[in-house]
Protein backbone atom coordinates (compact mmCIF):
# COMPACT_ATOMS: atom_id res chain seq x y z
CA UNK A 1 0.00 0.00 0.00
CA UNK A 2 1.64 3.12 -0.98
CA UNK A 3 2.09 5.86 1.40
CA UNK A 4 -0.06 9.36 0.27
CA UNK A 5 2.70 12.19 0.42
CA UNK A 6 0.02 14.77 0.94
CA UNK A 7 -1.35 12.62 4.24
CA UNK A 8 1.92 12.91 5.46
CA UNK A 9 2.37 16.74 4.92
CA UNK A 10 -1.46 17.01 6.64
CA UNK A 11 -0.51 14.58 9.60
CA UNK A 12 2.39 17.58 10.10
CA UNK A 13 0.44 20.40 9.21
CA UNK A 14 -2.52 19.14 11.92
CA UNK A 15 0.22 18.07 14.82
CA UNK A 16 1.31 21.39 14.24
CA UNK A 17 -0.30 21.97 17.64
CA UNK A 18 1.92 19.45 19.64
CA UNK A 19 5.11 20.78 17.67
CA UNK A 20 4.65 23.76 19.31
CA UNK A 21 4.21 22.64 22.45
CA UNK A 22 8.02 20.27 22.23
CA UNK A 23 9.62 22.84 20.07
CA UNK A 24 8.31 26.14 20.08
CA UNK A 25 10.24 27.35 22.62
CA UNK A 26 13.37 26.26 21.13
CA UNK A 27 12.61 27.74 17.95
CA UNK A 28 11.76 30.98 19.44
CA UNK A 29 14.47 31.56 21.95
CA UNK A 30 16.73 30.58 18.98
CA UNK A 31 14.92 33.67 16.82
CA UNK A 32 15.69 35.67 19.90
CA UNK A 33 18.72 35.11 20.46
CA UNK A 34 20.33 36.17 17.37
CA UNK A 35 21.38 39.49 17.32
CA UNK A 36 23.29 39.26 13.93
CA UNK A 37 20.70 36.76 11.70
CA UNK A 38 17.34 37.81 10.84
CA UNK A 39 15.16 35.98 13.29
CA UNK A 40 13.57 34.25 10.17
CA UNK A 41 16.79 33.21 8.88
CA UNK A 42 18.04 31.37 12.21
CA UNK A 43 13.96 29.66 11.94
CA UNK A 44 14.17 28.21 8.62
CA UNK A 45 17.66 26.83 8.88
CA UNK A 46 16.92 25.30 12.53
CA UNK A 47 13.48 23.65 10.45
CA UNK A 48 15.39 22.55 7.46
CA UNK A 49 17.87 21.08 10.27
CA UNK A 50 14.80 19.14 11.89
CA UNK A 51 13.98 18.01 8.32
CA UNK A 52 17.14 16.46 6.84
CA UNK A 53 17.24 14.64 10.44
CA UNK A 54 13.34 13.43 9.15
CA UNK A 55 14.70 12.64 5.59
CA UNK A 56 17.46 10.70 7.42
CA UNK A 57 15.28 8.16 9.56
CA UNK A 58 12.91 8.17 7.01
CA UNK A 59 15.46 6.80 4.48
CA UNK A 60 16.41 4.20 7.11
CA UNK A 61 13.12 2.73 7.94
CA UNK A 62 12.12 2.15 5.09
CA UNK A 63 15.44 0.37 4.12
CA UNK A 64 14.65 -1.91 7.05
CA UNK A 65 11.24 -2.24 5.82
CA UNK A 66 11.33 -3.33 2.02
CA UNK A 67 14.06 -5.50 3.16
CA UNK A 68 11.54 -7.43 5.08
CA UNK A 69 8.72 -6.70 3.10
CA UNK A 70 10.24 -8.03 0.07
CA UNK A 71 10.57 -11.39 1.42
CA UNK A 72 7.35 -11.64 3.14
CA UNK A 73 4.20 -10.59 2.14
CA UNK A 74 2.84 -11.60 5.22
CA UNK A 75 4.87 -8.95 7.12
CA UNK A 76 4.16 -6.10 4.38
CA UNK A 77 0.08 -6.96 5.33
CA UNK A 78 1.08 -6.69 9.12
CA UNK A 79 2.78 -2.95 8.44
CA UNK A 80 -0.29 -1.57 7.03
CA UNK A 81 -2.61 -2.81 9.92
CA UNK A 82 -0.10 -1.45 11.88
CA UNK A 83 0.27 1.87 10.13
CA UNK A 84 -3.54 2.29 10.32
CA UNK A 85 -3.58 1.60 14.56
CA UNK A 86 -0.76 3.87 14.60
CA UNK A 87 -3.48 6.52 12.73
CA UNK A 88 -6.30 5.68 15.22
CA UNK A 89 -3.33 6.24 18.63
CA UNK A 90 -2.41 9.65 16.48
CA UNK A 91 -6.14 10.54 16.05
CA UNK A 92 -6.76 9.95 20.18
CA UNK A 93 -3.66 11.58 20.66
CA UNK A 94 -4.79 14.79 18.63
CA UNK A 95 -7.85 14.88 20.44
CA UNK A 96 -5.86 14.79 24.04
CA UNK A 97 -8.56 12.12 24.86
CA UNK A 98 -6.17 9.82 26.03
CA UNK A 99 -2.00 9.66 26.00
CA UNK A 100 -1.94 6.98 23.58
CA UNK A 101 1.72 7.86 21.98
CA UNK A 102 3.57 9.05 25.65
CA UNK A 103 5.17 5.19 26.01
CA UNK A 104 6.55 5.57 22.62
CA UNK A 105 7.97 8.61 23.35
CA UNK A 106 9.79 7.33 26.76
CA UNK A 107 10.94 4.74 24.70
CA UNK A 108 12.14 7.35 22.33
CA UNK A 109 13.71 9.18 25.33
CA UNK A 110 15.84 5.97 26.90
CA UNK A 111 16.67 4.34 23.28
CA UNK A 112 17.99 7.39 21.26
CA UNK A 113 17.49 11.04 23.00
CA UNK A 114 19.60 10.63 26.40
CA UNK A 115 22.32 9.91 23.77
CA UNK A 116 21.82 12.59 20.88
CA UNK A 117 21.51 15.05 23.48
CA UNK A 118 25.28 14.68 24.79
CA UNK A 119 26.01 16.42 21.78
CA UNK A 120 24.39 19.84 22.44
CA UNK A 121 27.99 20.84 24.10
CA UNK A 122 29.65 20.77 20.59
CA UNK A 123 26.90 23.35 18.93
CA UNK A 124 25.64 25.92 21.90
CA UNK A 125 26.27 28.51 21.45
CA UNK A 126 24.07 29.14 18.36
CA UNK A 127 25.88 31.99 16.77
CA UNK A 128 26.50 30.64 13.10
CA UNK A 129 23.92 29.55 10.24
CA UNK A 130 25.79 26.44 10.29
CA UNK A 131 24.95 26.15 14.30
CA UNK A 132 21.51 26.29 13.84
CA UNK A 133 21.13 23.77 10.93
CA UNK A 134 23.31 21.66 13.10
CA UNK A 135 21.34 22.20 16.18
CA UNK A 136 17.90 21.38 13.85
CA UNK A 137 19.77 18.36 12.97
CA UNK A 138 20.16 16.92 16.71
CA UNK A 139 16.49 18.41 17.70
CA UNK A 140 14.91 15.97 15.00
CA UNK A 141 15.49 13.32 17.35
CA UNK A 142 13.95 14.60 20.11
CA UNK A 143 11.02 11.84 21.10
CA UNK A 144 8.19 12.38 19.67
CA UNK A 145 4.69 10.13 19.13
CA UNK A 146 3.87 11.77 15.93
CA UNK A 147 7.30 11.85 14.64
CA UNK A 148 7.37 8.12 15.35
CA UNK A 149 3.84 7.71 13.87
CA UNK A 150 4.78 9.29 10.46
CA UNK A 151 8.25 6.75 10.42
CA UNK A 152 5.56 3.60 11.10
CA UNK A 153 4.06 5.12 6.83
CA UNK A 154 7.79 4.71 6.24
CA UNK A 155 8.44 1.63 7.38
CA UNK A 156 6.10 0.77 3.97
CA UNK A 157 7.36 2.41 1.86
CA UNK A 158 8.30 1.24 -1.94
CA UNK A 159 11.69 2.53 -1.86
CA UNK A 160 14.40 4.18 0.70
CA UNK A 161 13.67 7.27 -1.46
CA UNK A 162 10.07 7.54 -0.87
CA UNK A 163 10.57 6.88 3.04
CA UNK A 164 12.94 10.09 3.07
CA UNK A 165 9.88 12.08 0.67
CA UNK A 166 7.53 10.83 3.67
CA UNK A 167 9.27 12.45 6.11
CA UNK A 168 9.68 15.44 4.23
CA UNK A 169 6.31 15.82 3.29
CA UNK A 170 5.73 15.22 7.22
CA UNK A 171 8.13 17.92 8.20
CA UNK A 172 7.56 20.42 5.56
CA UNK A 173 3.97 20.05 7.77
CA UNK A 174 4.81 21.15 10.67
CA UNK A 175 7.24 24.31 8.97
CA UNK A 176 4.19 27.19 9.23
CA UNK A 177 3.90 26.70 12.84
CA UNK A 178 7.37 26.53 14.08
CA UNK A 179 8.69 28.85 11.25
CA UNK A 180 6.63 31.90 12.82
CA UNK A 181 7.10 30.63 16.48
CA UNK A 182 7.75 33.59 18.66
CA UNK A 183 5.92 36.37 16.23
CA UNK A 184 2.21 34.86 15.26
CA UNK A 185 2.97 31.38 17.15
CA UNK A 186 0.40 32.57 20.15
CA UNK A 187 -2.48 33.21 17.90
CA UNK A 188 -1.74 29.88 15.89
CA UNK A 189 -1.25 27.87 18.93
CA UNK A 190 -4.48 29.21 20.04
CA UNK A 191 -6.56 27.74 17.03
CA UNK A 192 -4.53 24.26 17.07
CA UNK A 193 -4.85 23.77 20.05
CA UNK A 194 -8.52 24.67 20.86
CA UNK A 195 -10.93 21.69 21.95
CA UNK A 196 -13.07 21.94 18.68
CA UNK A 197 -10.24 21.94 16.31
CA UNK A 198 -8.23 19.12 18.21
CA UNK A 199 -11.66 16.98 17.67
CA UNK A 200 -12.29 17.59 13.68
CA UNK A 201 -8.92 17.29 13.01
CA UNK A 202 -7.88 13.80 15.49
CA UNK A 203 -11.32 12.30 14.08
CA UNK A 204 -9.75 12.99 10.50
CA UNK A 205 -6.97 10.90 11.87
CA UNK A 206 -9.54 8.21 13.38
CA UNK A 207 -11.18 7.66 10.29
CA UNK A 208 -8.39 7.35 7.70
CA UNK A 209 -6.86 4.78 10.16
CA UNK A 210 -9.69 3.22 9.87
CA UNK A 211 -9.65 2.90 6.42
CA UNK A 212 -6.45 1.56 5.84
CA UNK A 213 -7.06 -1.11 8.07
CA UNK A 214 -10.07 -1.76 6.11
CA UNK A 215 -8.19 -2.07 2.80
CA UNK A 216 -5.48 -4.03 4.31
CA UNK A 217 -8.56 -6.79 5.48
CA UNK A 218 -9.54 -6.68 1.94
CA UNK A 219 -6.45 -7.45 0.47
CA UNK A 220 -6.02 -10.33 2.81
CA UNK A 221 -9.37 -11.37 2.35
CA UNK A 222 -8.64 -11.40 -1.49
Amino acid sequence: MEINLASAFFMGLAGSGHCLAMCGGVASSLQLAQDKQHPLTVAFLYNLGRLLSYATAGTLVALLGTSFAKQNTSFALGLSYLSGIFMLLVGLYIMRFVSTLNWLEKLGNFVVWQRVVKLNKYILPIDTKKKALAYGALWGWLPCGLVYSALVWSLQASSPLYGALTMVAFALGTFPALIVAGQSAQVLNQFLNHPVTRVILGNLFVWYGFYLIIVTTNKLVL
